[in-house]
C-alpha cells in the first residue's frame, strides 16, 4: 500500500502544479473544500428522517476520492517527505478512529477538519470503514478521477469550454464504464485510460 500511497502523492502534486505551477505558495482553502464535500457526501448517504432516503453508496464513495485529493495536497505541504507521509498514511488507515455510525464519522471528521484545518487520515479511514470503501477502491478511484481531471484541464476545464456532459451523461460516469473495461494492474492503465476518454469524448460530442 505504501508504493501506492507514493503514487498518489506523486500524482496529486502533478494535478496541483498542473492548475498553479506554484499552488503551495497560494494558500488555496484544501480544509474548505473537504468540509463542504462531506455536506455533499451526506446528501448522498441520507440524513433527512421526513423523507425516505436509500444510501447511494457508490456516489458516496466517489466523494470521499473527491476528499482524499484535497487531504493529500494539504499533507504535501507539511514539508515531510514523501517517505515519511507514506508511512504516517499507512499507519492512519490500518487504525481508523470509529466515532459511530456513517453519519457520526463523517460529522466527527468534518469538525476535526474545521478546527485544524489540517486531514485526520484516520478520521477519514473510519468514514471509509463506514461506506465499506476498501483503500484498493480507494486507489483504484483516485487513479481514475485524477487521469479524468488530467484531461478535463486538457480540454478546456479552466477556460470554460470543456463539455462536462457527454450525451447527456456526466464524464464521471462515462470514467466508470471505462475503468470496468480495462486491467487497472497494466503499466500502461492510466495511459489507457486517457485515450479512452478522449475517444469517446471526441465521439460523443462531435
Amino acid at each position: 500500500m505504501r508504493e501506492k500511497l507514493a503514487a498518489m502523492l506523486t500524482m496529486q502534486d502533478e494535478m496541483n502544479t498542473k492548475v498553479h505551477p506554484e499552488w503551495k505558495k497560494q494558500g488555496f482553502g484544501w480544509y474548505r473544500a473537504i468540509w463542504t464535500e462531506c455536506a455533499e457526501l451526506m446528501d448522498h448517504y441520507g440524513w433527512k428522517w421526513w423523507k425516505k432516503q436509500d444510501p447511494d453508496f457508490e456516489q458516496v464513495k466517489l466523494e470521499l476520492i473527491d476528499i482524499w485529493h484535497f487531504g493529500m495536497s494539504i499533507l504535501l505541504l507539511s514539508g515531510k517527505s514523501v517517505d515519511e507521509l507514506t508511512l504516517a498514511m499507512d499507519a492512519d488507515l490500518d487504525s481508523p478512529k470509529a466515532e459511530g455510525g456513517f453519519r457520526e464519522a463523517v460529522e466527527t471528521f468534518a469538525c476535526d477538519t474545521l478546527s485544524t484545518k489540517s486531514f485526520n487520515v484516520a478520521r477519514f479511514a473510519a468514514v471509509m470503514k463506514a461506506a465499506g470503501m476498501s483503500c484498493d477502491d480507494l486507489y483504484l478511484g483516485y487513479v481514475g478521477k485524477n487521469v479524468l481531471n488530467f484531461f478535463r484541464q486538457d480540454h478546456g476545464y479552466k477556460e470554460g469550454s470543456y463539455i462536462k456532459q457527454w450525451n447527456g451523461r456526466e464524464d464521471n460516469e462515462h470514467l466508470v464504464e471505462l475503468i470496468q473495461t480495462l486491467n487497472p494492474n497494466c503499466d500502461d492503465f492510466k495511459d489507457q485510460l486517457y485515450a479512452g476518454l478522449k475517444t469517446k469524448y471526441t465521439e460523443l460530442n462531435a
